[in-house]
């Protein structure tokens, strides 16, 4: 990772740690890197994106940039038209999962992947000079808000099957998805009750999506629904709830998947890819279905990472992305809901016996922090992370990683002791303020 880009692009409070300024500069790099590039920009629904977008597209200009700005796009429209309409860089302004008053930029090449931390570096280094073109060879903007119907179309092209006869619950988080998930369940068949899925940028992400499954997991019975899916602000997350009310997350959407490309022959090498994070009992459950897996570090780039890597199909994180790289080139929550549905007509199968795994108990724990390098590289944090991990060897294990995009250091303790994993959790947190605090 370079200075100011993270695990999942650059991203912090607008106006604090995320200003015009750089965001400015960001577009004015792509300029320096490429001659007269073709960018296309695309955004979820924040305060902010206008913005940004046209900090962004002004400073791409000024290098002599093209720039098409497609407006609300979920995060995979804005890579997938990327690659298919030959732009040069796709460019998407959202925060993800993260509340009203963030923002980030993420960048995409013409292939439609994510640039690698090396590519991250060049445009970093750009920011030190500025390229200003004279006049006639200055950039233009415009608007083209219906390139999002190219998108749907390869959503709705990518169902086998109709749904109808499904009754699905889709809980928009008043991000990217609002508008077109429902359109494309409604359009494959589906009766859809739609939550949350207005375009009001202030409430994104608050108490809603894939956040907060739980909610959806109330209108589930409330509509008495087969399936309820929740996506995060720019739609690269799916959270799930199944008919019976309880919460299907990532690690579970991808064991279930795994087991049913094995048994259509479309999971490559048998092998699927998760991250240090994935559920223990993710990894026993598909090794008892003949299925091998791969970690990697948490962040959803080093899970495609590895599917190019190795030439694999699927990969994900717990937090609900999950990458079909036969079908596209990052996490697409409204792609990979399409596919679960498919699953279940396919299979003639409910959610509940289709993902059913018991996963063993996590603690996690979210702590805020001043200084998270200073913790990461505390001899005493890495004194008492090898003494809770020789506690929990052969039964469990415990995680300190800092947070790629917020100021948080996260404590995750996995074994099938709950009270074992609340009381190390606690004394690690307890370590981590203590370290923070010292002067």
């Amino acid at each position: 990772m370079g200075l100011f880009f993270g695990t999942d692009g650059l991203r912090g409070k607008v106006n604090e740690d995320l200003s015009y300024n750089i965001a400015y500069k960001i577009g004015n790099a792509l300029s320096i890197l490429k001659e007269k590039p073709k960018i296309l920009i695309g955004s979820d629904t924040r305060v902010s994106n206008s913005y940004l977008t046209l900090a962004v597209a002004g400073g791409a200009m000024s290098g002599g940039a093209k720039v098409v700005d497609a407006g609300v796009v979920p995060t995979a429209g804005v890579a997938y038209l990327t690659r298919t309409l030959n732009f040069d860089y796709g460019i998407v302004i959202s925060a993800s999962h993260n509340s009203g008053e963030y923002n980030g930029i993420k960048i995409f090449n013409s292939d439609g992947y994510k640039l690698g931390d090396k590519e991250e570096e060049r445009v970093e280094r750009c920011f030190i000079r500025e390229r200003v073109n004279a006049y006639p060879d200055i950039g233009t903007y415009e608007q083209d808000l219906n390139l999002v119907k190219l998108y749907k179309e390869y959503l709705i092209s990518a169902s086998e099957n109709s749904l109808e006869g499904l009754t699905i619950v889709l809980d928009g988080a008043h991000g990217a998805a609002h508008r077109i998930a429902p359109d494309v369940f409604r359009k494959l068949g589906a009766n859809v009750i739609a939550a949350n899925c207005t375009n009001e940028g202030e409430k994104i992400n608050q108490n809603c999506g894939a956040l907060y499954p739980e909610n959806l997991a109330k209108r589930m019975f409330r509509y008495k629904a087969d399936i309820g899916f929740a996506f995060d602000g720019d739609s690269d997350r799916l959270m799930a709830v199944d008919e019976l009310g309880k919460v299907v997350d990532g690690d579970k959407i991808i064991c279930g998947l795994a087991k049913y490309f094995k048994k259509l022959g479309k999971l490559k090498k048998n092998t699927a890819v998760g991250t240090s994070h994935t559920n223990m009992a993710i990894e026993k459950n598909l090794k008892e279905a003949g299925i091998d897996f791969i970690r990697t570090d948490i962040g959803d780039k080093y899970v495609l990472a590895k599917l190019l890597e190795k030439d694999l199909s699927l990969g994900g994180e717990q937090s609900g992305h999950v990458i079909l790289k036969d079908l596209a080139t990052t996490g697409d929550g409204i792609l990979t809901a399409i596919i679960v549905a498919n699953m279940l007509v396919n299979e003639k199968t409910t959610m509940s016996k289709a993902l059913q795994v018991e996963l063993y108990p996590q603690t996690n724990k979210n702590v805020i922090v001043e200084d998270k390098f200073k913790i990461m590289n505390s001899e005493e944090m890495s004194k008492a992370l090898v003494k809770y991990n020789e506690e929990l060897e052969g039964k469990g294990r415990m995680m300190i990683r800092a947070s790629g995009t917020e100021p948080k250091v996260r404590v995750m303790v996995e074994s099938q002791d709950s009270d074992l994993n609340e009381k190390i959790a606690n004394v690690m947190v307890a370590l981590i303020k203590r370290i923070d605090a010292e002067v």
